[in-house]
């Protein structure tokens, strides 16, 4: 196999994001990274999906975790009989998958194909483990590819010496579109908001930008008006964790502000992605509400008062007339028409 991570960063190269390996599950801690390299090491599926849950990898990084946490749960199993081994995996297919409820869904498609190929591989007596590794990395080699045909139609909207904004960390996208503005030469600066309360613009994002070679800027979140009105930026582009069919954006909170005040300056936003046909609109999508310590405190340091609350959704939608287009494997979209996606 060609390895489709050639030329990115540390940050994704396979290893980095989840990698199943002797009966243990290995994912960078993007929490910390890079303030620290650390790994997470899961060595039941149990703890990857409490890793998915405690946001030890986001953005795309769930999806392959969950898929190395079902070779993982395999492993574990590997030696029962059949029917021990099949309610095994079907427990462990939903945990993994609903370890953060905004994306079960479509992190459902990956547990789910795993389980089926788990039952062909006992049917045909193959070695399940085996069988479910293969699976889960031709999944993310896969994955880059169909991402680097996404940024390739991003890239052809930003102009010579363009600047984008983005928010939170868009991933393999990101990665694919720094990839190929260093392979064409083309002059591009990345403006990252910082995206609290995890910060991951301005750890992941920046620091994916920054070593492969891009002039990189991180603004705070509350900076954003002042970057487009004065920085010239091109472009606002984000990834989403649920893009449904009447072309809602459900992406880290903070996403629909940011298109709120790029529509205001006159600056397009493109979300890359796909459209899920597993939600209809954003009424059918669930808010994860996550912990609102997370809010007061940063890198374990309280910096409120007792007695001061907190609140954190996760994630926040983003309305169709906000968005120029998606930017998918397939062209770009307006937000009308993603049924297109599917003919």
């Amino acid at each position: 196999m060609i390895r489709a991570d050639e030329g990115v960063g540390f940050l994704l190269r396979y290893e980095n994001v989840a990698w199943y390996e002797n009966g243990q599950v290995r994912i960078l801690d993007r929490r910390i990274f890079p303030i620290r390299t650390e790994y997470v090491i899961c060595k039941s599926y149990k703890e990857v999906a409490k890793a998915i849950k405690d946001m030890v990898t986001q953005s795309a990084g769930p999806y392959t975790a969950a898929a190395m946490g079902m070779v993982l749960a395999a492993y574990e199993v590997c030696n029962e009989n059949r029917d021990n081994i099949t309610s095994f995996l079907k427990t462990a297919a939903y945990e993994l998958s609903h370890a953060r409820v905004t994306t079960s869904k479509a992190m459902e498609q990956i547990t789910d194909t795993a389980y089926s190929i788990a039952m062909d591989a006992l049917n045909n007596g193959e070695d399940v483990v085996e069988k479910l590794r293969e699976y889960a990395v031709n999944r993310i080699n896969n994955n880059y590819l169909k991402y680097e045909r996404t940024a390739s139609y991003l890239f052809d909207r930003i102009p010579d010496d363009g600047v984008i904004l983005t928010q939170c960390f868009a991933e393999t996208v990101l990665a694919m579109l720094f990839k190929k503005i260093n392979e064409t030469g083309k002059n591009v600066k990345v403006i990252c908001a910082e995206t609290r309360p995890y910060f991951q613009g301005a750890r992941l994002t920046a620091s994916l930008a920054n070593e492969m070679g891009l002039d990189t800027t991180v603004i705070t979140d509350n900076m954003v008006a002042y970057a487009l009105e004065h920085m010239y930026v091109d472009l606002f582009t984000s990834a989403a964790d649920v893009i449904t069919m009447d072309g809602s954006v459900i992406n880290k909170i903070g996403t629909n502000q940011i298109a709120l005040l790029a529509k205001y300056y006159g600056v397009p936003y493109y979300v890359t992605g796909e459209p899920s046909l597993a939600y209809e609109s954003a009424e059918n999508v669930v808010i994860e509400q996550r912990d609102p310590e997370q809010v007061l405190s940063f890198t374990g340091t309280k910096i409120v008062e007792e007695g001061v609350k907190g609140v954190y959704p996760a994630f926040d939608i983003t309305p169709a007339s906000l968005i120029r287009g998606v930017v998918t494997d397939k062209g770009i979209l307006k937000p009308d028409e993603l049924y297109k996606y599917y003919k």
